[in-house]
Order: C-alpha cells, then sequence, then structure tokens
C-alpha cells in the first residue's frame, strides 16, 4: 500500500510576510511522517530562503497511489 500525508501548514519568514498551505499532499515511504519532518521538507523542496517557522496543522496519512515520480 502506498501512503501520502495531507496537511497544512504556516511558513513565516524572518524578514516579515508569510505563506500558507492547505490539504497540501506529500508521497511517503513508511506509515508515518513527523511535523519536523514536514516542516523540513516543505521549507528545502519549496526552496524558501530566511524561513523563521514552519507550522504543520491539520497532519493525516492516507492511502493513495505516489504522484510524483522518482
Amino acid at each position: 500500500m502506498e501512503k501520502r500525508v495531507v496537511f497544512d501548514f504556516e511558513v513565516t519568514f524572518l524578514n516579515g510576510g508569510g505563506l500558507q498551505g492547505q490539504d497540501f499532499r506529500l508521497d511517503i515511504e513508511g506509515d508515518d511522517i513527523t511535523e519536523d519532518e514536514l516542516a523540513v521538507y516543505v521549507e528545502k523542496d519549496m526552496r524558501l530562503l530566511m524561513v523563521k517557522e514552519v507550522k504543520i496543522l491539520n497532519k493525516k496519512v492516507i492511502i493513495e497511489k505516489h504522484k510524483r515520480r522518482s
């Protein structure tokens, strides 16, 4: 079974402003992923700079075919 995580996130920047995402989906390996791991993924995969904080909200793991190609 392939698993994905669905979550919302809020990013705040050191120089002001922010970014939000709702119902963001991510392919995962294994059965779960921590909020800290998700925060790192959002920051690095989106190539965000000057990030002050990433909050992960409403996280749930679902069974769904992976979308991203390796």
